[in-house]
């Protein structure tokens, strides 16, 4: 099979690209921005701006894949409160792009949409797990615009015949994430409080709010197992299925260390709105393909933070 994963310089592109590669053996050919770079051997990689479509069908034709994981995004919550502008041509117009691009090619690849869990937004208690068929509430800018591209790519399916299928995927951590992530976040400030390179406080946000975190090794083998047996134009939610707070990443991450930190609140990491609770519901996920978290979040943690100490070193 030949796969092209589109934004395959970020966090995830790195999982994917190894797992279809190396654990599936599958082609894999990956587009990233000119100034990105990516540190994969045996594939094909080219430069690809997803506001561009006649770049993208131009990269399509030369690609010739099967399979095509949008993974190009604007991910950070928090930039899409300051960037709102760059958040919706990304997420939308790039989606729009690239799915406009695989309508113009004769042989059209099966096409996978990345969303996010914060689409369900302002959950109720009682619709905890969260399904696929809830209703979004999105409670920011970044989740309002992968609700959008959710509900494109399934107008693009029924109306066009395209085979697309849509994923909600919730908080994926694990070594190499950027630290405006939170539990990134707090294995980078603690790497850096050991290396003596800060005081020894951590400065945290809101560490009430709930969130369902999966290892990004797990997620990414879901992604290969729903472009094998996803059905066309379903949405399918990726998470472990169990909301933790932020306060327990913190004390995880805190207990890995040997270093006596304090902890500090820091206003300017709060955000302008946050939701208390997500958790998924993967019933659907597991009933078609199998699939389950393999890997504890503490040992995600602790290979975070052995990222940071190895990256500050």
């Amino acid at each position: 099979m030949n796969a092209l994963i589109i934004g395959a310089a970020g966090f995830v592109g790195k999982y994917l690209i190894d797992h279809l590669r190396d654990d599936r053996g599958w082609s894999v050919s990956a587009s990233k921005l000119p100034h990105e770079a990516i540190d994969a051997a045996n594939i094909r990689i080219c430069d690809l701006d997803i506001l561009d479509k006649n770049a993208i069908v131009k990269a399509l034709r030369e690609a010739a894949p099967d399979y095509i994981f949008h993974l190009a995004a604007q991910s950070s919550v928090s930039l899409s409160w300051k960037e709102p502008g760059l958040t919706v041509d990304v997420n939308i117009r790039g989606t729009v792009n690239v799915l406009d691009a695989v309508r113009e090619l004769e042989k059209k690849p099966r096409v996978l949409l990345i969303g996010s869990g914060e689409e369900y937004g302002h959950v109720l208690s009682k619709e905890i797990p969260i399904g696929e068929e809830n209703v979004l509430r999105p409670g920011n800018i970044y989740a309002a615009t992968k609700a959008c591209q959710g509900m494109i790519g399934r107008i693009y399916a029924n109306a066009y015949g395209l085979d697309v299928i849509m994923v909600r995927a919730f908080n994926h951590i694990g070594p190499g994430q950027s630290p405006v992530f939170v539990a990134s976040d707090f294995c980078k400030q603690v790497a850096e409080i050991e290396a003596g390179l800060r005081e020894p406080v951590i400065r945290v946000g809101n560490l009430s709010a709930r969130r369902d975190f999966t290892d990004v090794r797990d997620v990414v083998r879901a992604y290969g197992l729903l472009m094998e047996k996803g059905r066309r134009g379903e949405l399918y939610n990726v998470g472990s299925g169990k909301a933790v707070a932020i306060e327990e990443i913190l004390h995880t991450v805190l207990a890995c260390s040997d270093a006596k930190i304090s902890v500090e609140a820091d206003a300017s990491r709060l955000r302008p709105v946050d939701v208390p609770v997500i958790e998924a519901d993967t019933r659907r996920l597991q009933t078609l393909t199998g699939w389950k978290p393999e890997i504890d979040l503490r040992k995600t943690i602790a290979e975070t933070l052995l990222f940071w100490r190895k990256n500050i070193a």
